[in-house]
């Protein structure tokens, strides 16, 4: 079973927890999400365990429980919905912002058509 765990400390690293989840049967992978730019933990992760009623258990036993003085958000995890947006992978065509002629749309360096002082 995949089983969802949020509101970790950012610290967390997969072997602390896999550490913790092991205490209820066994864990056969376990993931912090980082963040693809900085590295950084997203404060969440996955744990997987082949075992339903050792994965019931653990949620029953973890969810709530503080840890490191933050209280563990731990459920069955959902299905991973499809995030790309129209065609497909890579994505589709980038709009700017539109507009006409000095309506500031599309440049994102702000502005908004020329400057008048009154």
């Amino acid at each position: 079973m995949n089983i969802y765990v949020g509101n970790l400390p950012f610290s967390t690293g997969e072997d602390e927890l896999r550490q913790i989840f092991s205490a209820y049967g066994e864990v056969s992978s376990a993931a912090v999400i980082k963040d693809q730019f900085t590295g950084q933990s997203r404060g969440f992760g996955f744990i997987e365990m082949p075992n339903k009623e050792e994965a019931d258990a653990a949620i029953t036993g973890l969810n709530g429980k503080d840890f490191k003085g933050r209280p563990l958000k731990v459920n069955e995890a959902r299905p991973r919905e499809d995030r790309r947006g129209p065609g497909g992978p890579g994505g589709g065509p980038r709009r700017s912002g539109g507009g006409g002629y000095n309506s500031g749309g599309g440049d994102r360096r702000g502005g908004g058509g020329q400057r008048r002082d009154y």
